[in-house]
């Protein structure tokens, strides 16, 4: 890690010193490096490329930059990387089968020019057609953008993400399963907070598909509780990638954007650094934040008892987009520097406990 450079940002500084390195990478998301205040809330309008890297680069925090470039900003990226001995190392994109095949397979080549080992892939759940997709086209999709990305040395890995085929949270194991059973390691993106916003919403689960089976206790959101969600999938040794996005159980939707339809834009963004007077929208409880913690502990758990985790980067995911943090008046980028730094002391504790004999794997 390179040595950090503590600046000014409103009454607090950002930086902390040289960071310890970690045994994966801890990116921040581009739609993160936004500032904002009471008077210019966050909007699209964001900061241009090199800015962006300057912030990641200065606050001694990251590992690198998490984002794709577009075709016709490539060049801007290359020279922010050089200037800013920032790389990047991920990048994610979203996209609708029979429609976005061949920007899938041009954004991994993207990937490749730009230094990203890995890519970050959200399928929605329709087809252009408007059939929902069959389990059986999401296994072809997976294994064709494997051979896409293998053949570039860039990992795909699957999603965990609303609006997407894995918003069905049942379909996520057997599909992996079905990879896995070809000989090919299922890579997925564990992004908890579209699990935990969920949790006593009915009309949300509704959406998973898994109302009643939370209902009657058969599946268990609640990171803290044995045999979550959460627990089932880090024990099948599927996640290459975790994000981190502090949300609050049942919390209010964005009540600062509206969609074109004028309903409010859901609530899948809740602000890790208590928020100043005016810079939040509703009462702002620091308990609130302990789900989306645990789902990073439990993750680094899993990580340093299984020598075999796939884990390699986590990014921080707090952004600027409608159903997160559009409208926002809060410090964008200083969110995304504060879950950098509970990630890196979650490693710190973790590495202690093991170090104690206090976490142990257990067996699958």
């Amino acid at each position: 890690m390179k040595e950090s450079i503590n600046y000014a940002c409103g009454s607090e500084l950002i930086g902390n010193g040289p960071q310890e390195p970690t045994p994966f990478l801890i990116g921040c998301n581009g739609r993160g490096v936004q500032r904002s205040s009471l008077r210019s809330p966050i909007s699209l309008q964001e900061l241009p490329i090199s800015e962006q890297f300057r912030l990641v680069s200065e606050s001694g925090v990251f590992d690198y930059f998490d984002r794709i470039p577009l075709r016709s900003n490539i060049d801007e990226y290359r020279a922010a990387i050089e200037k800013y001995n920032l790389p990047v190392r991920s990048a994610s994109w979203f996209y609708r089968l029979g429609e976005d095949d061949a920007l899938l397979t041009d954004n991994l080549r993207v990937c490749k020019e730009i230094g990203a080992s890995c890519h970050n892939i959200m399928t929605f759940t329709h087809h252009k057609d408007g059939h929902v997709l069959s389990d059986q086209e999401i296994i072809d999709h997976y294994l064709g953008t494997y051979d896409a990305g293998m053949a570039l040395d860039v990992e795909p890995s699957f999603e965990l993400h609303v609006n997407m085929w894995t918003e069905d949270f049942l379909r996520v194991a057997p599909i992996a399963k079905a990879v896995q059973e070809r000989g090919v390691p299922f890579n997925f993106t564990l992004d908890y907070s579209h699990v935990n916003f969920k949790i006593n919403q009915p009309a949300e689960l509704e959406r998973s598909h898994v109302l009643d089976e939370v209902e009657r206790g058969e599946i268990i959101l609640d990171p803290f509780e044995a045999d979550s969600l959460c627990e089932q999938w880090l024990s099948m040794n599927i996640v290459k990638w975790t994000q981190l996005r502090t949300v609050a159980p049942n919390q209010p939707a964005n009540l600062w954007h509206r969609n074109e339809d004028g309903t409010l834009a859901r609530g899948i963004q809740y602000p890790i650094a208590k928020p100043g007077p005016g810079e939040w929208h509703s009462d702002w409880n620091a308990y609130l934040l302990e789900p989306s913690k645990e789902a990073i502990r439990r993750v680094l758990r899993y990580h340093v008892t299984h020598p075999e985790s796939p884990l390699q980067y986590i990014t921080t995911e707090m952004i600027n987009l409608p159903d997160y943090g559009l409208g926002a008046k809060y410090d964008l980028f200083e969110q995304n520097v504060e879950a950098a730094r509970f990630i890196r002391a979650a490693w710190r504790e973790t590495l202690a406990l093991h170090a104690a004999g206090l976490i142990q794997a257990k067996s699958r």
